[in-house]
């Protein structure tokens, strides 16, 4: 089965939880290390004969023009991360479309083709942010992965469907993709990308994805962060969860996605989920998978089509 393989490319300090550590005045005068690693990550990539979908930060994409033209030009799909890496549920309607709007106009110039894809900054769309996906909508992005269906401090809609699913707002209907989780215990869990891949144990990581699709018939979307294979990175001041969530086993992300990659199959979201996006254009029933695993039900305020 061919899975989604996720980059999230952004700066070590666009994560948000370093936002009360450093102010976005102060992101021109840090050292710059994105397009170095993300450009390691293109050539680990290329090595493997793996393209993968690569969510660029409008912010980095208006600084580095030519590594996103290089991204789309190595056969990696190109979609959308927001333009300054903000919140959507700090943002707020008006200031979440102007972001949006900025960045998508950025990568579309860029690459003169429409993007498709879009991911919130911290997987951010929320049950107190479901206008996002009315502004996705608006926009003309086909799909959205920014819903975790999980409980965390920053993020998560844990009663979300853990499958695709088309979701029909008074403004259209858009596919949302979510993040992968396997579900024991009567409880989500978060599954394979990440700080999930760095900090627990890889025999997990590698369970779960042979999980989701021998047992639960669906492709895995994993995730990672140029910055994340990068453990030279400067380490700012932040506390210590923040801290531990952000530099601890950063050695040990390339040879576990290196093993993950030799492992399983691995290509652009739009690729392993395309039965999906398929169904959802033809307005069939949701939500869109084989699978009967784990709940599937649309967050409060959303309905199925």
């Amino acid at each position: 089965m061919l899975n989604a393989l996720t980059v999230d490319v952004e700066e070590y300090f666009h994560p948000n939880a370093m936002d009360d550590v450093v102010a976005p005045s102060q992101w021109e005068v840090l050292p710059r290390r994105v397009e170095d690693n993300t450009r390691r990550l293109l050539d680990l990539l290329a090595g493997q004969a793996v393209h993968a979908t690569f969510f660029v930060l409008g912010w980095v994409a208006e600084r580095y023009p030519s590594l996103v033209r290089d991204i789309a030009a190595r056969g990696h799909e190109v979609a959308c991360h927001g333009y300054a890496h903000r919140l959507a549920y700090r943002l707020g309607p008006e200031q979440f479309r102007a972001d949006v709007g900025r960045a998508k106009g950025i990568l579309e110039d860029l690459l003169g083709r429409e993007v498709q894809g879009f991911r919130a900054a911290s997987w951010s769309i929320v049950n107190a942010s479901l206008w996002a996906f009315d502004i996705l909508i608006e926009a003309g992005f086909a799909y959205d992965s920014s819903v975790f269906p999980i409980r965390h401090d920053l993020y998560g809609i844990p009663e979300f469907s853990r499958v695709p699913i088309c979701i029909t707002r008074p403004a259209g209907r858009i596919v949302e993709i979510p993040a992968s989780t396997v579900r024991l215990a009567g409880r989500n869990w978060p599954a394979a990308g990440g700080g999930y891949l760095r900090l627990l144990p890889f025999g997990f990581t590698r369970w779960a994805v042979r999980h989701l699709n021998d047992a639960e018939h669906m492709p895995a979307m994993v995730y990672v962060h140029p910055w994340e294979l990068d453990p030279s990175q400067p380490q700012l001041p932040a506390g210590w969860l923040t801290r531990t969530r952000q530099y601890r086993n950063l050695r040990h992300t390339e040879p576990r996605l290196r093993c993950l990659l030799r492992e399983f199959r691995f290509g652009r979201l739009r690729d392993a989920f395309a039965a999906a996006l398929h169904a959802a254009a033809a307005g069939a029933s949701l939500p869109l998978s084989d699978s009967a695993a784990g709940t599937d039900t649309p967050p409060s305020g959303a309905s199925r089509s």
